[in-house]
């Protein structure tokens, strides 16, 4: 059986970001948010343009979907697939980080808490599946956020309201910590959503790299970050492993994230 087509499934995945977002995007955001080449983004973009999937808009030079596609779907993964593919890795990055775990997709602007596991002791603690989280407080939102242009345009221009006094609330620091996400491929919180508690979280990836997801831990800051408020390397090794993993589960076997730390 012949193998598949890398450049279709980029092009699919460019399709589905330009579907997903609220307004059009220009190549460098594309290209950022699925870790492409400006000049592959580019070349893709040119070639959907010319067979009409894309357009152009003139006075910005971003792009939009075009006439030539009736209908997309603004989302291309169920999340019950998405969930029944991240299960068992989820299960295993409780059991080695002795942390909760969740898995998060984005909804009408906030994360949307598809799986959780408990943290493996015989604590109290209440289920958080179909939860919605703040994308700007969370680790798993800011996973997700770093990949998507237009939802983060979107976040930042609705407001940023603080949970905690340490939560982000100005553009500027949290454009800085996306960049910062998409450099080192994770991302985390310390007390921005719950005193006392600390996150870290990896994006999942479909096919042609598009960012369908986010798995992370939580849990008390003294047994996530060291005293500087620096999350563990090991518990960040794990995350990134059980993202990796999922992404591989849903096709993204060609996406080579950063590797920088």
């Amino acid at each position: 059986m012949p193998g598949s087509v890398q450049s279709i499934e980029r092009g699919a995945a460019i399709l589905r970001l330009l579907a997903r977002s609220p307004g059009r995007l220009g190549i460098g955001e594309i290209a950022g948010s699925l870790g492409l080449a400006r000049s592959t983004a580019h070349g893709i973009v040119r070639t959907l343009q010319r067979v009409g999937f894309v357009e152009q808009d003139e006075a910005t030079a971003k792009y939009g979907l075009g006439a030539a596609l009736l209908h997309l779907g603004t989302s291309y993964l169920d999340v019950n697939e998405l969930r029944s593919r991240a299960i068992n890795w989820a299960d295993a990055l409780a059991a080695r980080s002795g942390e909760a775990v969740r898995i998060g997709t984005v909804l009408d602007g906030q994360v949307l808490v598809v799986h959780h596991v408990f943290r493996p002791d015989d604590t109290l603690q209440t289920l958080d599946v179909g939860s919605l989280l703040p994308m700007h407080a969370t680790a798993l939102g800011k996973a997700l956020l770093a990949y998507d242009s237009g939802a983060a345009a979107a976040v930042r221009a609705g407001g940023l309201e603080p949970r905690t006094r340490r939560t982000i609330t100005t553009p500027s620091a949290l454009s800085h910590a996306l960049a910062r996400a998409r450099e080192v491929g994770w991302v985390t919180e310390v007390e921005e959503m719950t005193m006392g508690e600390a996150g870290v979280a990896a994006p999942i990836r479909g096919y042609g790299g598009l960012v369908v997801g986010a798995i992370g831990i939580s849990g008390a800051v003294e047994r996530i970050c060291d005293t500087r408020g620096r999350p563990d390397p090991v518990l960040v090794t794990y995350v990134r492993d059980a993202a990796r993993a999922v992404s591989r589960d849903l096709g993204a076997s060609r996406y080579r994230p950063s590797t920088s730390g």
